[in-house]
């Protein structure tokens, strides 16, 4: 029996803490050319579905938490619950699509039928439409979700950028089951034991003073903010884009990584909206999580959620451009070298090991405890190298968007698609009617950072990335 992993169950935990949360996650394919005759399209997507499991699958729950829910056929699948047409009003242009995209988000998926939805959005201005898939995050990750998409696509799962990071290059070599590997000299076999034990206690030790800082930091008390607080049912959302070639070329001019230059233009996006709503940023304002992916390259093809998470200070609090990048690569790089990773990791196996209703009990008090530590969201997800192609149309850009929850009013997820990058903005409705300060400061940060790049100005102290 397929079960879902204390991590996945978390998603569907935390949205019943708090009935104006969705915990869906999704992603709109801005296709070029009129639509497909829909029959036709509805056709292609049922066959392409039939290959993913999780599409056909409803979750199965126990009384009381008594064991973990897990996938089982649907026996009453039918394409037609899960396929939906609608047309933006005129002229159908960002305005619109926003509005739809938020509409569609903020409603939850019944969870009487596999967990996932596609809305064909028609009326896109420049002869385009659009699909938006929409998936409880209990399914996948952001890596998965990604994956889960591109099958849809004409061309199937093709090159992604999800092979260039860090949890996909890491080798599991080093740790225990690689004793397993035969070794005819006893004393080159004995020495692997020690070099293993004494590796093993250091990861041990490192994910524990992780996983103790991130608890500290989750525990602590964070500064007044419009920022976080309680939520409406109501969303709004939002996009950022930007050319991957001049990111490219700011990771170069700066010695930094992607994630450094996507995190500086984010915290730029927020000191602009949070200047405009007349509050001063602080050095503590803006505590984010950060989702880091603890997917192996061996392991895209498989559903679930693998991932753990970090809780660096993005420096809003500064207004230099170039200052904010260093300091943000040099949090990052402090972070990572922390053991957050491994700790939060470390916490949901321990999780995993216990019983079930024990863990689940426990989540569902957890979330339901208002935190203001933590003020933003900020996931990156790799997508597709190349252009994909729907139907024998291009698809033109790929548009990120992440659920909130846990008091968090806004979230931002970010994609990389072909040669864009791409910054998808959710927000609650009541508090964020700014939403587009967000997305315009994040634009200006990134091009801010493009101009100084373009003198070969680059922050002092500055270290190779990680």
């Amino acid at each position: 029996m397929d079960h879902l992993t204390t991590l996945d169950a978390s998603f569907l935990q935390a949205e019943d803490s708090d009935p104006h949360v969705s915990l869906a996650v999704g992603g709109v394919s801005i296709v070029a050319g009129p639509p497909p005759d829909y029959a036709e399209l509805v056709s292609a997507l049922a066959q392409r579905a039939q290959g993913i499991p999780r599409c056909t699958q409803v979750l199965r729950t126990h009384p009381w938490d008594l064991g973990a829910p897990e996938w089982v056929q649907d026996p009453h699948f039918d394409i037609a619950h899960h396929m939906h047409r609608v047309a933006l009003p005129h002229p159908g242009d960002d305005a619109e699509l926003f509005a739809m995209i938020a509409g569609i988000m903020e409603r939850r998926l019944d969870r009487e039928r596999p967990l996932w939805e596609c809305w064909i959005i028609e009326g896109l201005s420049d002869d385009r439409w659009a699909m938006l898939m929409k998936i409880h995050h209990c399914i996948a990750d952001g890596i998965a979700t990604s994956q889960m998409l591109a099958r849809l696509s004409d061309d199937g799962v093709g090159a992604t950028f999800a092979t260039s990071i860090r949890g996909s290059r890491q080798s599991t070599g080093g740790s225990l089951l690689g004793l397993l590997r035969p070794r005819l000299n006893p004393v080159a076999w004995a020495a692997d034991v020690l070099r293993a034990t004494i590796a093993a206690t250091s990861a041990v030790e490192h994910a524990a003073v992780g996983a103790a800082e991130l608890t500290a930091r989750v525990l602590s008390q964070g500064p007044e903010s419009s920022l976080n607080g309680s939520l409406s049912k109501m969303r709004r959302f939002s996009a950022a884009r930007v050319e991957l070639a001049v990111m490219t070329d700011v990771c170069r001019a700066f010695d930094v990584t992607m994630n450094d230059v996507a995190l500086a233009a984010i915290t730029a996006g927020y000191r602009s909206m949070l200047l405009e709503r007349g509050e001063t940023p602080g050095p503590h304002t803006l505590r984010t999580l950060v989702p880091v992916s603890t997917r192996s390259a061996r392991d895209f093809e498989v559903t679930d959620n693998r991932v753990s998470a970090m809780l660096p200070l993005l420096p809003v609090d500064e207004s230099d451009p170039v200052t904010r990048l260093q300091i943000v690569h040099q949090r990052m790089t402090e972070a990572k070298s922390s053991g957050q990773r491994e700790g939060a990791s470390a916490a949901f196996t321990v999780a995993g090991s216990v019983p079930f209703a024990l863990s689940a009990w426990t989540i569902r008090l957890l979330t339901r405890l208002p935190q203001s530590a933590v003020t933003a969201l900020a996931t990156n997800v790799p997508g597709p190298r190349g252009r994909q192609r729907l139907l024998g149309r291009e698809v033109l850009e790929v548009l990120p968007i992440p659920p909130i929850a846990l008091h968090l009013r806004t979230g931002i997820a970010m994609i990389s698609y072909a040669d864009r990058f791409c910054f998808g903005i959710t927000a609650d409705y009541d508090s964020a009617p700014d939403i587009e300060a967000l997305s315009r400061g994040i634009e200006c940060g990134v091009a801010q950072l493009a101009a100084l790049g373009g003198r070969d100005q680059k922050p002092s102290g500055a270290t190779t990335p990680s």
